[in-house]
């Protein structure tokens, strides 16, 4: 045998951290060698999805717009992952908030003040907090297993949404086209930086990833749900009571996620399309575990997906790459931290320079 795992005595806090790096490491690798098999200049390549794209202004604002809805869905996640309750929904919820917000946004095209925006956003929320907490309602009740219950709830929610901009939502003077009338301009985002996309989201998402930390590592709730993932028959001995916390971290979740869904229809869209979401609460799954479930690491993994999506979007312009080249990279990503997440409880040994080794020491 060449290589041969072999337990650590306690999990390596080292290579808890390192491990992520490393998966960025041998993703770039292997979509270097990817590209030089297309007959592309690998480093050309790679400077066009990663560099070009955020090299200006204008690149940096749509940075924040595509890193806003990412970071809001997988901060929400962070909070069920580490009450082990897997919650693989957040693209559902986001799609119901968008869908929820944007049958608020449509009635009030013509209304004024400062009620309306919060108004739609809190529909928003309470969109997505529904959706994720039917999932929670079918765990807590019948045992279902949340894995499956909030997979099959994404197409659902998919689903409701094209149903209703070719239904009830569709702009009738829209020409026919799936897509609900422009939202008015008091149920819009407002715009940060003059003349860019970004909008006050952006804020939305940073505000989450603070209160979130205060939530996880300063509070009793905090301490409640980390003792409810690490060992859930020490929490019920501790008189925590494991199914009121499991809707608590789903309706965090589920809000969160429906928040980033209103976010997008009232910021960058300013109208429902079948298309508000490019599958941003599947990638903030990756983004929760390649951040370590930690806020910090979350923002900072955040940002690294959305550069992922508009490098695929720039690779797609500037070297007639296919658009499958964002879940190539996103996929890439998910398996090499899978694979090196195996270090932090295994180290590898190489038996065959052991032994010979031995043998040497034995012929001295």
């Amino acid at each position: 045998m060449l290589v041969k795992l072999e337990p650590r005595g306690q999990h390596s806090r080292k290579m808890a951290y390192l491990s992520p790096v490393l998966a960025g490491v041998l993703t770039l690798i292997t979509s270097g060698i990817f590209f030089f098999l297309q007959g592309l200049d690998p480093i050309h390549a790679l400077k066009t999805m990663l560099y070009t794209p955020i090299s200006d202004t204008y690149g940096l604002a749509e940075w924040c717009v595509k890193a806003a809805p990412i970071l809001l869905c997988a901060i929400g996640l962070a909070v069920v992952f580490k009450a082990q309750v897997w919650n693989i929904g957040a693209e559902g919820q986001l799609l119901m908030g968008g869908l929820l917000a944007s049958s608020v946004a449509v009635n009030v095209i013509e209304a004024e003040g400062i009620w309306v925006l919060p108004a739609i956003l809190l529909a928003g929320v309470i969109g997505g907090a529904l959706w994720a907490l039917l999932a929670a309602w079918l765990k807590t009740h019948f045992n279902a297993n949340e894995i499956l219950t909030t997979i099959m709830l994404n197409y659902i929610a998919l689903n409701l949404l094209v149903f209703s901009v070719h239904g009830p939502l569709k702009d009738p003077n829209g020409f026919n086209f799936p897509e609900s009338a422009m939202f008015g301009d008091a149920s819009l985002m407002p715009i940060l930086i003059e003349d860019t996309r970004v909008h006050a989201g952006i804020l939305f998402a940073l505000f989450a990833v603070a209160a979130i930390w205060v939530l996880l590592s300063r509070s009793f709730m905090g301490f409640q749900i980390k003792v409810l993932g690490l060992d859930h028959s020490a929490a019920r001995l501790a008189g925590f009571k494991s199914k009121r916390l499991v809707w608590v971290t789903m309706l965090i979740s589920g809000g969160l996620a429906g928040l980033a869904g209103a976010g997008e229809v009232t910021g960058p869209l300013g109208q429902l399309v079948p298309q508000i979401s490019p599958g941003y609460g599947y990638a903030a799954i990756i983004v929760a575990f390649l951040g370590r479930l930690h806020p910090v690491g979350i923002l900072l993994a955040s940002l690294l997906m959305a550069l992922i999506y508009m490098g695929g979007e720039m690779a797609q312009i500037e070297l007639n790459m296919p658009v499958a080249i964002t879940g190539l990279f996103q996929g890439l990503l998910l398996f090499y931290l899978l694979a090196c997440d195996v270090l932090i409880n295994f180290r590898v040994t190489l038996p065959w320079l052991s032994s010979q080794k031995t043998t040497a020491e034995q012929v001295n």
